[in-house]
């Protein structure tokens, strides 16, 4: 078409067909949610530090405090023929490698062979006057079956390995997730290198980010 002016009148040329501007916003859309939706999922995946637990005195804490270093969480009995061996090393292995980079996490639990029997109170008066225990006691728990609470449900969910007797010791690295677990007859000793190692790469890290 010739404008009054003779020169030809340009329409502006669309660079996108608008018919298809609709559904390629709804699509934009649907995208951003499921991404959303998916870093949700994501962020709220437990690890065992996301729990919350009771301590031996009775008050409900969060085990988040301890991420960032390793834990050994351990299902203590004071009246097992275990007690002595494990709580002498395991508060040897508390005094030498903790409390800033690693904890024993201690449990007790009278599920087995009803080797726990006394109160909150006497097994942490047991455990400190005993072994000089210093390391974290938690109240007296069920660790195995319907009752187990969630923490250690996690634990046995994670490794497949339901505790069977008393001193199952589960090692739990700085992000919550646990990587070895061994049973009663394992000790201390023979796991120390592992605990170690764990321990040795947050030194390592901590370093580097220096």
């Amino acid at each position: 078409m010739l404008d009054p002016e003779g020169s030809v009148e340009h329409q502006p040329a669309s660079s996108f067909p608008k018919v298809l501007l609709i559904p390629l916003a709804m699509l934009l859309a649907i995208a951003a949610l499921l991404l959303l939706a998916f870093s949700a999922t994501r962020q709220k995946e437990p690890d065992f530090y996301t729990f919350k637990v009771v301590n031996i005195r009775g008050k409900l804490v969060s085990l988040e405090k301890y991420r960032g270093s390793v834990s050994l969480v351990v299902n203590v009995a004071s009246e097992c023929g275990y007690t002595d061996s494990h709580y002498k090393a395991l508060q040897q292995l508390q005094r030498d490698l903790g409390p800033y980079h690693f904890n024993v996490l201690a449990f007790p639990c009278n599920q087995f062979g009803q080797q726990e029997p006394d109160t909150n109170k006497e097994i942490e008066s047991f455990a400190r006057k005993t072994y000089g225990a210093s390391f974290p006691m938690f109240s007296k728990i069920t660790v195995s079956g319907a009752g187990a609470i969630p923490a250690f449900k996690y634990l046995i969910e994670s490794t497949g390995e339901e505790p069977t007797w008393n001193f199952w010791k589960y090692l739990v690295d700085p992000n919550g997730k646990v990587v070895r677990v061994w049973d009663s007859t394992v000790s201390v000793e023979e796991i120390r290198p592992h605990v170690t190692e764990l321990v040795r790469k947050i030194i390592l890290k901590k370093k580097d980010e220096l």
